[in-house]
């Protein structure tokens, strides 16, 4: 399969592009600046040098061109304001979207965040606010889209810890925390394959909700969603609007 994957040098896109390589997979990684392009190249992955805060959708059709899917792991990143919220994690989003269904590529899967289901409660970090409205936004184009087979992954509060193998896929997981490695690994299972039950999600339709994922104590169990969020076992709120970390 070929896999094109916005957000190429972040933490979980790094993750993603090392296990679909290692399969044998071609991927793409978009990424915003010529010197991260070393990064991905170490695991066998292409870099395509593109700032999606300014690129047009004809500049990312032809690197969309021919794929089997594409996945949105962009994020402004923790430092960033809210203005760069609207222009990464949502417009950023819909700009790479809009370029899949020109391409043709139906299959696309758009890493989210815990917390989007609802209004930011009052007293929330006002750029976090942001953020979480962003990707609510982002979230609402993608699933409103017809010429998209999307799923969309929520993940809850992320870790660095080596990864479990073990998570749970369900509508609502409740506060969590999740790692990396596991979030990239159920990525990379929702593209095994042209066909059948995956990890992640089912294909989009009419209906449905968002879902998501969490750690697990035991064995894996896979579930079919239209979306789908991951976090693990859930964990006290401390405070209103607490955030998962943007760093993807």
């Amino acid at each position: 399969m070929r896999i094109v994957i916005a957000g190429g040098h972040g933490q979980i896109a790094l993750r993603l592009e090392r296990l679909l390589t290692a399969r044998g997979d071609e991927v793409a990684g978009v990424i915003r600046k010529p010197e991260q392009a070393g990064d991905l190249l170490a695991s066998g992955t292409e870099p395509v040098v593109c700032d999606l805060e300014t690129a047009a959708a004809e500049d990312l059709v032809k690197h969309l061109e021919g794929a089997d899917a594409a996945v949105f792991a962009a994020g402004a990143g923790p430092g960033s304001g809210a203005a760069r919220k609207e222009t990464v994690d949502h417009r950023a989003a819909v700009l790479f979207a809009d370029a899949a269904e020109q391409a043709g590529v139906r299959r696309f899967l758009l890493v989210s965040s815990m917390g989007t289901s609802q209004e930011p409660p009052p007293g929330t970090d006002p750029v976090f606010a942001a953020y979480l409205r962003a990707k609510t936004a982002a979230e609402n184009d993608v699933r409103a889209r017809d010429g998209l087979d999307w799923t969309v992954l929520r993940p809850g509060r992320l870790t660095d810890d080596p990864g479990t193998g073990r998570v749970e896929l369900a509508e609502h997981t409740g506060r969590s925390e999740v790692t990396r490695d596991d979030v990239a690994a159920v990525l990379a299972g929702r593209f095994r394959g042209r066909a059948g039950p995956v990890p992640a999600a089912g294909r989009a339709g009419s209906g449905g909700g968002p879902g998501r994922f969490r750690r697990r104590a035991a064995g894996p169990r896979a579930a079919r969603r239209r979306s789908a969020q991951c976090g693990g076992a859930p964990r006290r709120q401390t405070g209103s609007g607490v955030p998962p970390p943007e760093r993807r």
